[in-house]
């Protein structure tokens, strides 16, 4: 629903956007009404009870001020709230037709709770706002109960834990025995002890009930859809477990009356009429919730924000103005700590830049994703080309090719290149500021906060680049680095010095530091001539503070040139040139090993700390800039090497949170944020190791681990180690049950999907990757989110280190593999005219890029073309309409369209169950009004049993069958072709090719 824009006197106000944990959707309880069935219209008299929670506030008075969607603001500074119960106030508005009401909150005196400057965007019945947190209950009065009155029934005390779920409230939906539902989402639970719910209920004279929880939002655990039975008495429901006549689990445990320590470390930083705030984690007997923010300054008067990380961002404030902030912290029950010390920031000015975007928020799995090097693909603009130190070196100087060649203006100006292949999603490389020899990739990150002016230009910022694919209808998704920097450190977090000697063997290395100039890649420092700067770096002295040993003493090596090799010269982990608190201080030595994750990769790759907070705090934060500019997800690189408790406590939430707080609760749902774990082995878990297995990352955490997230990591990696791989969790959220298509169970998604690895590691051979990819997705959260590709920047197939080399035939029947089976789809750049085949993908400076698989492409795509469509081209000239008339062009653009008109393609789970053939399954999606059932085979023939009878239609020929007894058979249709009979379905989808036919 969009929300009016209002502009109001005397406060802080923006677009309203709901906010709300973001847990994914569980399907509602079997027996009872969807949670998530829409009012078909609005009615003349709807109203609103809002409850409003006020423990952690202090606060004499309540007041709400509201809008009805499409109508006026109450008067500033609103009406008042009258008490409900112990925490909560409330009050009741009518809202005439309007199905929803935008909403803050205020103290009377210029204290206001707006989310953020955003309004709470609230709908109708009962709503509860706590801590930033929108739910559906009554909180005092537990809502609608039709059971029995209460007299001298059957009485059950449910007492239900929500330690692992990070649920602010909880309602119980219930039907005692022979009695009926109560109405969506049932009654509100009340707290009884820290991560602990209760709720009795009368059960009249039935003897047990049948039950589901929810959290007001959607969000619901009934028991992976067979609801729970529990009995009169008292029963506890932990994690899926159901205890019966169980003990209080409250009885024992003092009540929490002890507040988390206060916030330290505060620090605010201004950009523009932004400010970062970041701080270190408060301390608390039972953990920390909630941070509440409270910023003074400005004409807005006091504002108060609840968040639910350890980094703000602060946005659209006045410019010139400074700022003050505290931080409290909040744990489960209430407590409020001290305030922080205040942190102070003053704001610039506002500058122009295009308005940011917004994501496209659908199922990701619509959405063929096309994989670019940005600096590779194609160049719009030679302005911004740099070769950087290495440029004569790697031969690429002889060739004319800078590394750094394409950007943001090249891929605006073949968007309609890829649309016209059919991809609506492009995963482009890193875009923060980049640091090294040879970093024209994007992995070496250097000011994790700029975007690298070597890919922008002129009216192609990468704000631009969102905008114009976002107006195409497609996604960008950004490929983000948390576990390194370059070696060179992150700006802004910690930089090392660098012994550079001014001698005459250095100094074509090393340059003289220049007052006021500051490196970006693309500026040409006027006394070096050069872009690639470092004059800021090095230190002829030893610098104030110095940890590394035997600073500027010859090592007794010399350089291959037979140049004098000095201590400090250049950064590694064992110098002690960084400190232990931001970086590890080792090299790695297992790679499927604890040091994996805590020791440095590579010489230019330098391993954060990402247990520590200060660490977190600073890739929140930039990361955060990114969100907010509508990126569409995120591929994450060396997510391995992260412990996942890192990832379930701080980045993944933190992303979560961000999303819904900038873009709403859809958008969040739907923000596509997909791992690389490299696990290099061709079996279902990486040499035994768990903890280093790419279906591992996709699983919440399934017990509690210290609140320090150093020792958290290590806990967790010895638990699921000894746990081994036959104990962990499994799903069938992939798996069609016989013919019939089931809502997932999305309760313990960690919020991360992973490349498939495996897959990839096999596709030597389409029929391998198959078998190899359906062995392993009972381990996955939802393997139907995988990602999934033959070749990539790094590797081919089997960890081969060229482009894939298997023939157009072979390719052929890949791509027809990856378009129908689960998954996402993935093309490396120029795959679709096998661009480079065999050649090795990658050799750093020892040769020239363009005889790598990370060449040049935009020699193939100059010239002209227009798409009106996905897999639609209206013209074409030059190079690219020649590009465009090659064969595995033909073949993805056509996949496309098949992929595009059967829903079940995209989003469907399958089986093989009753089907003979080597690569042949059954799909099916069903959602709403839409219920797609597809059968296909790859290459060869199949045979269907058991399937239901009824009218199918092959898009590949339009060939139809009637099938009467649940069998249907298909003759081989041969290498690279397919088969894909739909039941009830339009026939033929598109023209005949190379390989569909």
């Amino acid at each position: 629903m969009r929300r009016t824009r209002t502009r109001l006197p005397g406060r802080p106000l923006a677009a309203a956007v709901a906010v709300g944990a973001v847990l994914g959707l569980v399907s509602a309880p079997s027996a009872s009404p969807s949670p998530r069935t829409a009012p078909t219209a609005a009615t003349a008299d709807n109203t609103a009870t809002v409850f409003y929670y006020t423990k952690t506030k202090n606060w004499d008075r309540h007041l709400l001020h509201y809008a009805p969607d499409g109508g006026s603001w109450t008067t500033v500074p609103g009406v008042a709230m009258e008490t409900a119960c112990t925490d909560w106030v409330k009050k009741t508005v009518t809202l005439g037709s309007a199905e929803g009401l935008q909403a803050t909150f205020n103290n009377g005196s210029g204290t206001w709770d707006n989310n953020s400057g955003r309004n709470y965007a609230l709908g109708t019945g009962n709503i509860t706002v706590k801590d930033g947190v929108i739910a559906h209950s009554d909180p005092c009065a537990g809502g609608e109960d039709p059971g029995p009155a209460p007299g001298d029934g059957n009485l059950a005390t449910v007492y239900y834990s929500t330690r692992t779920l990070g649920w602010t409230t909880a309602n119980l939906h219930y039907q005692p025995a022979g009695g009926t539902w109560t109405t969506v989402p049932g009654v509100g639970m009340q707290a009884a002890c820290a991560g602990w719910w209760k709720k009795d209920v009368d059960l009249g004279t039935a003897a047990s009930m049948k039950a589901a929880f929810n959290n007001g939002n959607g969000v619901w655990d009934n028991n992976k859809g067979a609801d729970y039975t529990l009995p009169a008495g008292v029963t506890t429901v932990s994690d899926n477990k159901v205890t019966e006549d169980a003990d209080d689990p409250c009885a024992d445990e003092a009540p929490d009356t002890r507040a988390p320590t206060a916030p330290a470390g505060v620090t605010a930083r201004a950009d523009g009429v932004s400010v970062v705030l970041t701080w270190e984690p408060s301390t608390d007997d039972t953990g920390v919730t909630t941070y509440q923010v409270t910023r003074t300054g400005g004409t807005r008067g006091e504002v108060v924000t609840d968040v639910r990380s350890t980094v703000f961002s602060d946005t659209g404030l006045e410019e010139r103005t400074t700022y003050a902030y505290t931080v409290r912290a909040l744990d489960a029950a209430g407590n409020v700590s001290a305030a922080s010390a205040a942190a102070a920031a003053t704001t610039g000015t506002n500058p122009p830049a295009p308005a940011a975007g917004k994501p496209l928020a659908t199922d990701p799995r619509k959405d063929p994703i096309y994989f670019v090097l940005t600096a590779r693909f194609n160049d719009g603009d030679s302005s911004n080309n740099r070769g950087g130190s290495q440029h004569q070196k790697s031969g690429n100087a002889a060739n004319d090719d800078p590394m750094f060649r394409g950007d943001f203006k090249g891929l605006v100006d073949k968007l309609d290149y890829i649309k016209g292949l059919g991809f609506s999603a492009v995963w482009i490389t890193p875009v923060v500021l980049n640091r090294s020899d040879y970093d024209y990739h994007g992995y070496h990150g250097w000011d994790f906060y700029k975007v690298d002016p070597r890919l922008e230009s002129a009216g192609a910022s990468y704000q631009d680049l969102i905008n114009a694919a976002h107006a195409k209808g497609m996604k960008i998704y950004q490929d983000v680095v948390y576990n390194h920097s370059s070696r060179w450190g992150a700006k802004g977090l910690f930089t090392p010095t660098v012994y550079g000697v001014r001698d005459a063997q250095w100094s074509w290395y090393y340059d003289e530091k220049q007052p006021g100039f500051e490196y970006d890649g693309l500026t040409v420092d006027s006394k070096s001539g050069k872009s690639y700067y470092n004059g800021d770096l090095w230190s002829t002295a030893e610098p104030s503070g110095n940890t590394c040993v035997n600073w500027g003493r010859p090592t007794g090596a010399k350089s291959p040139e037979g140049y004098t090799i000095y201590n400090c010269q250049w950064p590694s982990p064992t110098s002690g040139m960084f400190p232990k608190a931001l970086y590890h201080n080792c090299w790695i030595g297992n790679w499927e090993g604890e040091d994996s994750r805590s020791c440095w990769l590579h010489e230019d790759l330098a391993d954060f700390n990402t247990e520590n907070a200060q660490v977190q705090n600073y890739l929140i934060g930039a990361y955060n800039k990114y969100i907010d500019m509508g990126v569409d997800g995120f591929r994450v690189d060396t997510a391995v090497h992260i412990p996942r408790t890192t990832w379930n406590r701080r980045f993944l939430p933190a992303i979560q949170e961000r999303v819904t707080r900038q873009h709403g609760a859809e958008a969040a749902e739907n923000f596509f944020v997909f791992g690389e774990v490299a696990a290099f082995v061709n079996d279902k878990w990486n040499r035994g190791s768990v903890n280093h297995s790419a279906q591992f990352y996709t699983w919440k955490e399934r017990k509690e681990y210290s609140a320090d997230d150093e020792k958290a990591a290590l806990e967790m990696y010895d638990y699921e180690q000894q746990q081994g791989t036959g104990n962990q969790p499994t799903s069938r959220n992939a798996f069609l049950e016989g013919n019939s298509y089931h809502a997932p169970d999305r309760s313990r998604f960690s919020g991360m999907n992973v490349i498939d690895m495996r897959m990839h590691m096999n596709f030597g051979d389409a029929s391998n990757a198959f078998h190899n990819g359906k062995d392993s997705d009972d381990s996955y959260h939802d393997a139907t989110y995988n990602v999934v590709y033959v070749d990539s920047h790094d590797y081919g197939p089997n960890k081969s280190s060229e482009r894939y080399t298997g023939g157009t035939d072979a390719w052929a029947e890949n791509m027809s593999l990856m378009w129908t089976f689960r998954g996402i789809p993935t093309l490396y750049y120029g795959s679709e005219i096998e661009f480079q085949k065999g050649r090795k993908i990658d050799c750093g400076p020892s040769c020239p890029l363009a005889t790598t698989g990370r060449a040049y492409y935009g020699d193939h795509v100059a010239g002209e073309v227009k798409a009106s469509g996905f897999s639609e081209v209206d013209s074409a000239s030059g190079a690219v309409a020649t590009t465009l008339q090659q064969p595995l062009v033909k073949h993805v653009q056509r996949l496309n369209q098949i992929r595009r008109a059967v829903p079940a393609l995209q989003m469907g789970q399958y089986s093989t169950d009753g089907i003979s053939g080597d690569m042949a399954f059954k799909r099916r999606y069903t959602a709403g009004g839409t219920d797609s059932f597809a059968l296909v085979t790859v290459s060869g023939g199949a045979t269907y049993t058991g399937i239901p009878d009824g009218t199918y239609r092959d898009a590949v020929t339009g060939d139809t069958r009637t099938v009467t007894d649940g069998s249907l058979t298909v003759a081989a249709p041969g290498k690279g072709n397919l088969r894909v009979y739909v039941l009830n379905g339009g026939g033929k989808v598109g023209t005949a090719g190379p390989y569909l036919k």
